[in-house]
């Protein structure tokens, strides 16, 4: 029977807003049933974002393979767009928050959705492996049908650089944990296979980019498709962060997208 508001109770209301994530009653503070004193000067930041996101702790070598995605995600310049969004916002006599989360709330399908959309292709690889197809057989079908709606395959290619600086150190990471035994290879493999894929009979290589890299490490340690794109969120907040600080002591005031002297096209 629906409850009215005249039989709402204490605990309905302490109900509505139950969650497995933090406790917080006067005097304490549990994040995932861990008390935050013993995480203030014991655990990192990087850390407490697996524990928060997973309820679990991971090992020292998974949270250094997570770290090293996050790094590598931190910042690509001014020409991205929610860098160049942030910018201008911090001159527009708004506060910090408010840069950022302009920077933020551009990061989307096209930019910065990427590393989501590789974990689904590798993830959909991986699947078809697991139901008895060949590793090179799943690659090309999967390749082929995401081909069909889109030339582009998200995690591959780069309008900037001919490879990729962040890709190999990131990758070479990747294998030593598959040599460890902290993740299994699977992921990076269906990756590899996926850019011979694409490399068949052409000149210019599309080499797998900082997308596919990082997706490959979300991926082998787990984290759902969703998550990958919340954690590149989290790691690009620090370069909009510093990018809206920078621009705030500038001493500009409402930046465009463009100097003052070049104006648009009229049409």
């Amino acid at each position: 029977m629906a409850v009215t508001p005249a039989q709402t109770t204490v605990d309905d209301v302490a109900d509505w807003w139950a969650n497995s994530i933090c406790r917080m009653e006067p005097g304490v503070v549990e994040l995932r049933g861990v008390p935050v004193q013993d995480l203030i000067g014991h655990r990192g930041l990087v850390s407490t974002i697996w524990l928060m996101v997973r309820g679990s702790s991971p090992t020292t070598d998974e949270e250094a393979l997570l770290e090293a995605a996050m790094v590598a995600s931190v910042d690509h310049g001014p020409q991205a767009p929610s860098i160049a969004i942030a910018r201008m916002t911090a001159t527009c006599g708004v506060g910090m928050n408010n840069a950022i989360a302009s920077g933020v709330n551009a990061l989307g399908d096209s930019h910065g959705g990427a590393g989501q959309q590789c974990v689904e292709l590798l993830s959909d690889i991986v699947e078809r492996q697991s139901a008895g197809a060949d590793l090179d057989a799943a690659t090309a079908e999967v390749v082929a049908e995401y081909r069909a709606r889109d030339p582009y395959l998200p995690g591959f290619g780069h309008r900037f650089h001919p490879v990729d600086p962040r890709r190999d150190p990131l990758l070479g990471l990747v294998d030593k944990a598959v040599s460890a035994g902290v993740v299994e290879g699977r992921h990076v493999a269906a990756a590899r296979a996926v850019e011979t894929e694409l490399n068949r009979g052409r000149r210019k290589p599309v080499p797998m980019n900082i997308d596919g890299a990082t997706a490959v490490i979300y991926a082998e340690l787990g984290f759902p498709p969703e998550l990958a794109r919340g954690l590149f969120v989290l790691s690009r907040s620090v370069g909009i962060l510093a990018h809206a600080w920078e621009e705030t002591n500038s001493g500009r005031r409402n930046k465009g997208p463009m100097p003052t002297s070049i104006l648009p096209t009229y049409r």
